[in-house]
């Protein structure tokens, strides 16, 4: 028996329960993989909240870095003792001990600690998809990226000045603010001013080239406003609500703008894409082009204490619960 948070029923952070469970042991291309930090994500309070469906009673958690334990008869490549990380669907990562298939785990070079990797995986995948994937970011663009002090945010503007582009990002607070500049932010907005006006006037009238919204219902028509003709409206996160229907004539209106929803696993949903995702990233964290933000830490069995401080916009960076 081992210990996982688990909820029974959608609601706030007190659904959030410390259980004892049986994790069973690894089937024949499985792993059995010691959890030591888990990444904290939207997505896991999407969850708990029921805007994303799941199957109850359900472990949140969508990444993890760990130790592998033990492996499968027909495992080839992983073995016990290998330091594993991994960014996946269908949760379960706040637990103290969880079988994985082998195909979603990458293993993790030695300059990458575990608190790092937690931190990283989903986030930083999740960024090698928006940057590389959905658009693939060149020096002449100019990016508006939103959140840009939590954990995808911080990431995106390290990794977008990497690529060479502008980039114009909107945090909520002067604090937020100066952590956003430190990354070399060419521009930092509030989200309180009238941070449309100013991201036309930044770009003299003729508007972004890509917007990247993580916040939802309360930006997504602001953040249309910001785009210039033909430009790309990426809504990926629903942090202040789910947007409602829009109707597509407001893209038309706009300017023929380009409008897509994304979702990480469809980015990296076979081993090869996930690898060469993996890769790219951690390249890239080796050098220290980008350097993993980890605001603050919680022990995993304080999951609702954590959840909390995130949906109140408390935290900066990525948070990681301790196992």
């Amino acid at each position: 028996m081992t210990h996982a948070i688990r909820f029974h029923a959608h609601g706030d952070p007190d659904v959030l329960r410390w259980e004892s469970v049986d994790v069973g042991s690894p089937g024949a291309t499985e792993a059995l993989v010691r959890h030591t930090a888990v990444g904290l994500n939207f997505i896991d309070v999407y969850e708990r909240t029921g805007l994303y469906a799941s199957q109850l009673p359900a472990t949140p958690g969508h990444e993890a870095a760990g130790v592998i334990e033990a492996v499968g008869a027909r495992v080839k490549g992983f073995a016990p003792g290998d330091r594993v990380a991994y960014a996946a669907g269908g949760g379960g990562a706040y637990s103290q001990l969880r079988v994985m298939p082998v195909e979603r785990l990458v293993k993790l070079p030695a300059g990458i600690d575990d608190v790092q990797a937690a931190a990283v995986m989903l986030k930083g995948l999740t960024v090698q998809a928006l940057l590389r994937q959905v658009h693939r970011v060149r020096k002449s663009d100019t990016l508006v990226i939103h959140a840009a002090a939590g954990g995808v945010g911080t990431i995106a503007v390290q990794w977008a000045r990497h690529l060479g582009a502008t980039v114009i990002a909107i945090v909520g607070s002067e604090a937020k603010a100066n952590v956003v500049r430190s990354l070399g932010a060419d521009h930092v907005l509030l989200l309180q001013d009238d941070w449309v006006a100013r991201v036309r006037s930044i770009t003299r009238g003729r508007g972004a080239h890509v917007v990247y919204d993580s916040v939802g219902k309360d930006t997504f028509f602001g953040s249309l406003d910001c785009l210039r003709p033909r430009g790309l409206m990426v809504s990926y996160g629903n942090a202040s609500g789910p947007v409602p229907p829009v109707a597509p004539l407001e893209l038309g209106k706009r300017g023929s703008l380009y409008l897509t929803r994304p979702t990480l696993f469809h980015f990296i949903s076979t081993r090869s894409a996930l690898q060469r995702a993996a890769d790219e990233l951690f390249d890239l964290v080796g050098r220290s082009v980008i350097s993993v933000r980890v605001g603050q830490t919680y022990p995993l069995q304080d999951a609702a204490r954590a959840h909390r401080d995130l949906e109140s916009r408390q935290t900066t960076g990525s948070t990681v619960l301790l196992v």
